[in-house]
């Protein structure tokens, strides 16, 4: 459709639209239906930022062994301009020959002036040789190590180097080609670029918008894949630490993830560290980096890499994950069945069976596991069992991160509570898994008038209980719900249904889960978590 002079075409995830002049970023979306959760932001990239520079120095050369890349010494040489000229017509070429000093792509012609001077060449330096002195039968060779050789190479020499992937070279053979080449633009050079969660931001003729990206799950990291899962639950991922070489999101970090996947970290990829500090913390590479004994790699985006180089410290981005997460935690055999057959999947029932019936536990537990047996068992208990609480976050949220923690919340939407003590009307649990980390449990919001009925209360560091959580049916102006004075009681949120627990026994468990809310964003002030 031709664009008058009314309108202006604006790209939206790599699709183009035409607008109306004067259109905001906020008409944009209207318009697309592109993917997007509010309040996360958006990625403009004007038409002017995406024209090349005339002189790029850097290129992408993909191989069937991986990707490497070459920075050009002096653009200005007449190798230089040569390559910038003609390197897409170097696609598809061959090895020709190869040694332990150098291998050669090609031949193929190209307008050089061969010397017959032997040339001293250093380690993953590149150059233009011509087989016979004879330009039309050029190559282009790299070398494997420092050696001397008569290659009938400009007088210039090496017009290149192999800044990453280095390793590649010493695993190509005569069998291999070049794929691909492709230059790369220092996008932080760029001047003309925006992210942005203001949905009024103008948009001009030729803007490239951004709303999200795409990631795809390695089926060689399960675990990895599954933490990735629960740390985008919402639908999105917080930017906690921008560089130039990747982004983070710190929100599951000291969550212990297993190593499971060596690989080298390319343009987009998605790694968690497995040891140290920091480890639990994902990251996606801004810029290809080698492989790490401490990061195992659990993902690739695969579409939206612009918004990922875009991004600012502090932001939410959106995100579409492939394959979607199985969850069946929380839901009914009824619910999820015909859900998982669609897809294949066979669903074998354990546990408790009725109607009413809730869904508490699934083996295997991650999601590629269950696709890659394309069967699962779940088990289910009562639904009077499953219990419903509102967590203070904002109140106290070194003990609710404590609670979440202790129970598997972070990771899981449903966690196991067994009770180890009642007396009255008083309920007293202890979780499975010790949180080691936690050597504390400082006071935070310490009740000081009264405790009402289901609040749920953590022992803090002023008690020899520490760690207790405790509930109560009835409100109590003397003690806290684990039986602890106030000033030993930390307040961390409540039970949706009280009544619930009655018939409950010691040596019992109940399975927890947050009451969903939904979120909502203050556009002037950023975002803002509302329940």
């Amino acid at each position: 459709m031709p664009i008058t002079s009314n309108e202006i075409s604006v790209e939206v995830n790599g699709q183009v639209y035409a607008l109306p002049a004067g259109s905001t970023l906020g008409d944009a979306l209207n318009v697309s239906r592109a993917p997007y959760i509010a309040g996360a932001a958006i990625g403009i990239l004007k038409k002017a930022a995406e024209k090349r520079t005339e002189k790029i120095t850097e290129y992408a050369i993909n191989t069937p062994r991986g990707e490497l890349r070459i920075e050009i010494k002096d653009p200005e040489s007449l190798s230089g301009k040569l390559w910038a000229e003609h390197y897409k017509e170097y696609e598809g070429k061959n090895i020709h020959w190869a040694s332990t000093e150098a291998l050669a792509f090609g031949p193929f012609e190209a307008d050089i002036k061969p010397s017959r001077e032997k040339g001293s060449f250093e380690a993953f330096d590149i150059l233009f040789g011509a087989g016979g002195f004879d330009p039309h039968n050029t190559h282009l060779i790299f070398s494997r190590k420092k050696h001397t050789a008569e290659y009938g190479s400009p007088q210039e020499g090496a017009f290149a180097t192999i800044i990453t992937g280095r390793k590649i070279i010493s695993k190509l053979s005569r069998e291999d080609s070049i794929l691909s080449i492709e230059p790369v633009i220092e996008w932080e050079q760029i001047a003309e670029k925006v992210c942005t969660t203001n949905l009024s931001t103008p948009l001009e003729n030729g803007d490239s918008v951004f709303t999200y990206f795409e990631v795809e799950l390695s089926r060689n990291a399960p675990v990895g894949a599954e933490h990735f899962y629960s740390l985008t639950r919402e639908g999105t991922l917080k930017v906690d630490v921008v560089t130039s070489s990747f982004i983070s999101d710190n929100s599951l970090r000291e969550v212990p993830v297993p190593y499971e996947n060596f690989e080298q970290r390319k343009e987009g990829a998605i790694s968690v560290r497995t040891v140290g500090y920091g480890t639990g913390r994902t990251y996606i590479s801004r810029e290809e980096r080698p492989s790490s004994l401490v990061h195992s790699v659990v993902g690739q985006v695969t579409k939206g890499l612009e918004l990922i180089k875009l991004a600012e410290k502090g932001q939410k981005l959106s995100l579409e994950s492939l394959p979607p997460q199985i969850v069946l935690l929380g839901h009914s055999f009824e619910e999820v069945e015909p859900v998982l057959t669609s897809i294949g999947i066979e669903l074998v029932r354990e546990g408790y069976k009725e109607e009413d019936a809730v869904i508490v536990r699934q083996d295997p537990p991650t999601t590629l596991e269950i696709l890659g047996e394309a069967k699962v068992t779940a088990h289910a208990v009562p639904r009077s069992k499953l219990i419903e609480v509102e967590l203070y976050e904002e109140r106290a949220p070194k003990s609710v991160d404590f609670f979440r923690h202790s129970l598997g919340l972070k990771t899981k939407t449903v966690g196991k509570l067994p009770v180890y003590m009642i007396y009255e009307t008083t309920y007293l649990f202890k979780t499975e898994e010790e949180v080691v980390k936690y050597k504390e449990i400082l006071p935070e919001n310490t009740p000081s008038k009264k405790v009402l009925a289901g609040e749920i209360g953590i022992t803090n560091q002023a008690a020899k209980r520490m760690g207790t959580i405790g509930v109560r049916l009835v409100d109590d102006d003397l003690f806290g719900p684990t039986g602890e004075k106030f000033t030993s009681t930390n307040i961390i949120g409540r039970i949706v249904e009280p009544e619930r627990l009655r018939g409950i026994k010691e040596g019992d468990a109940i399975y927890i889960s947050e009451v969903s809310h939904r979120k909502t964003y203050n556009k002037e002030n950023g975002n803002e978590d509302k329940r």
